[in-house]
């Protein structure tokens, strides 16, 4: 039994310090330290799953692009073609000159498109160009017009063909065996499918007739261009012999049905004037050699 030497209060076995006073007792053996408690790691957490990662969009591809116009110089007109990234068709020898990163191509036409161009007297080349820059076709003293088609057929007058953008299919009209005889159109028209824009030449101004299952009767070869849904025949202008004698009127040119037809009535003005002058030069020809 032991007691505080400072206040004498009977101490617990094996006190260090007096409960009372809080003394520290001389010779007492602190007891032995608490064992550390194990406190286990805290759990690792599994790394998050990957997030995917769009990769950067791309920079925006421009889409290519073509726009035809017809400018006036010096009394001739001319086709102009802005191009981006495009290709476009046209007639053979129409570039006259272009700027730009422009390729000209010309491949050598299948069997066929060669059997065309002997029918239809339309050049088989029909070179492309492609690239980014501009064209100017060949300059004309007659009337370009600019087409619009949207999953269309025209039948076109020989010579009447002049550029398209590729949407375009170039093929073969085949007429009447009468009707190209005595037409003047011939047997075989060229015909232009498809959609996209198409540039057609003619002597004069077009103007566009509707027809609604009606029928258009043109005396001469000046009807341009007419849809694939027109029948198109060659008939005497009245009936029985004498009255196509008398009447002055031979043969003339029927389209029957329902769909458009592009004539030009009237030449302009300087295709006249060159008519005039090369049948005059013709006469001077011919007196000369008599």
């Amino acid at each position: 039994m032991a007691f505080c030497g400072n206040c004498g209060t009977q101490l617990k076995d094996g006190a260090v310090f007096c409960h009372e006073c809080g003394a520290r007792q001389a010779g007492a053996v602190p007891p032995p330290p608490a064992a550390p408690v194990y406190t286990p790691p805290p759990p690792q957490q599994a790394p998050p799953p990957p997030v995917y990662q769009a990769p950067p969009p791309q920079p925006p591809v421009m889409p290519g692009f073509v726009k035809f116009s017809i400018e006036e110089k010096q009394m001739l007109k001319m086709v102009k073609i802005e191009m981006q990234n495009s290709m476009v068709r046209c007639e053979s020898g129409a570039m006259y000159y272009m700027q730009g990163n422009l390729q000209l191509e010309s491949k050598m036409p299948s069997a066929g498109g060669l059997l065309k161009s002997m029918v239809t007297k339309e050049t088989a080349f029909k070179p492309t160009i492609s690239g980014t820059g501009t064209v100017f076709l060949e300059p004309s003293f007659g009337e370009f017009t600019i087409m619009e088609l949207n999953n269309e057929t025209w039948i076109l007058d020989k010579g009447a063909y002049y550029a398209s953008e590729m949407g375009l299919e170039i093929g073969m009209w085949t007429n009447k065996a009468i009707s190209g005889f005595f037409s003047g159109e011939g047997f075989f028209q060229t015909q232009v499918s498809g959609s996209g824009k198409l540039i057609i030449v003619s002597n004069g101004p077009l103007e566009e007739i509707n027809l609604v299952n009606d029928r258009l009767v043109v005396d001469g070869s000046f009807a341009v261009a007419r849809t694939a849904g027109i029948e198109f025949t060659v008939n005497k202008a009245s009936k029985g012999l004498f009255s196509s004698f008398t009447s002055g009127e031979g043969i003339v040119n029927t389209f029957t049905g329902t769909g458009k037809v592009l004539i030009a009535p009237a030449a302009n003005r300087y295709i006249t004037m060159t008519n005039y002058l090369g049948s005059i030069y013709r006469r001077v020809l011919a007196i000369k050699n008599n």
